[in-house]
């Protein structure tokens, strides 16, 4: 079979691979579609020590069942999944938080991903699409379902309804964008969104409908915002977070562009600011997250770019060129 394979910092080729052995309780997948993460970025820059050369990845996928020894995915089944694989019997898993599994590996990271034709991942991760859902918007489970997660802690930290506050937005990839929408979705009226790249700002105004900036021409209001979503998670934009969240509001932190650096201890302690931080989804929130999508919580998605598998090579390059308008790449295995 043919797959994007990482061979050394910013090279990524299609090559051949070996189909995916199937083992009991796991299935193979046919990938219909699968998309390019922030976090493949990270890898191809070499920034990631846990995604080493030779490897395939790709976590955002979906596709149907070609082989199966799992008898609740028979052969046809399309689905998309939970790219953690998670243990089942730890306390987070018991809990329902299996997103912070102790015993957790993932796809595209510790086992081969889904930038391939072909690829096995165990039953238990899987979820099932509602009939006639477009085999793309599924792809978009993972890094919608991000958003929700995210949103949905924040709301517990709120001390006001969303819908009555500012809320600022860092980073129009992906996870910003969707939230974004999802919040708007939601009724939030005063939405803004900072992002560096010219073409992806163009994109967010128009379909997403909330304002936009270039917050190193333009910085954000000091103290402005109830909420505020830090998508990138740099040095520089955990201080913008910081600087620009109101007193008494809270500031959830995704992004993990750079893993440590400074921030305002001094005004997150007087101005008894909330710092929350995330990591990806629960299995229910990929459910719920399938479901919203199929029903157009997200709009029609058609800002979504859509590549062949072959041109991953030049895909990877124009995102790292900042050569794309759009916040998702997805690639077709089979197109």
């Amino acid at each position: 079979m043919k797959a994007l394979v990482y061979t050394q910092p910013n090279e990524i080729q299609f090559l051949e691979r070996v189909y995916p052995e199937l083992i009991p309780d796991e299935v193979v997948l046919k990938i219909e579609s699968v998309g390019i993460c922030g976090s493949d970025m990270h890898a191809f820059h070499g920034h990631d020590p846990r995604r080493n050369p030779g490897l395939v990845m790709g976590h955002e996928f979906a596709g149907t069942v070609v082989e199966s020894l799992a008898p609740a995915f028979p052969v046809g089944k399309r689905v998309t999944g939970n790219p953690l694989i998670t243990c089942g019997y730890c306390e987070y898993c018991l809990q329902g938080r299996n997103n912070l599994c102790a015993n957790r590996t993932m796809v595209g990271m510790t086992r081969p991903g889904a930038f391939a034709e072909f690829m096995s991942i165990p039953a238990s991760s899987l979820i099932s699409l509602p009939l006639g859902m477009d085999i793309d918007a599924a792809a978009l489970t993972e890094p919608a379902a991000t958003a929700v997660h995210a949103i949905n802690l924040s709301l517990k930290a709120l001390q006001r309804p969303i819908q009555e506050g500012r809320v600022l937005i860092i980073g129009g990839g992906a996870i910003g964008m969707l939230a974004a929408l999802l919040l708007k979705h939601d009724g939030v009226m005063h939405v803004d969104l900072a992002e560096v790249n010219t073409l992806r700002r163009a994109s967010i105004t128009k379909h997403v409908g909330c304002n936009t900036f270039n917050p190193l021409e333009e910085p954000a209001q000091e103290n402005n915002y109830h909420f505020v979503m830090d998508c990138v998670g740099s040095a520089a934009t955990r201080k913008l977070a910081l600087a620009s969240v109101k007193p008494g509001g809270v500031v959830m932190h995704v992004g993990l562009q750079d893993w440590a650096s400074e921030i305002d201890m001094r005004k997150l302690t007087l101005a008894e600011i909330t710092l929350l931080g995330t990591y990806t989804y629960s299995t229910v929130d990929l459910q719920a997250t399938v479901q919203f999508l199929h029903d157009g919580v997200f709009g029609d998605l058609t800002w979504v770019e859509k590549r062949g598998l072959q041109d991953g090579p030049k895909a990877f390059a124009d995102l790292h060129a900042g050569k794309t308008a759009s916040a998702k790449v997805l690639l077709k295995p089979f197109l």
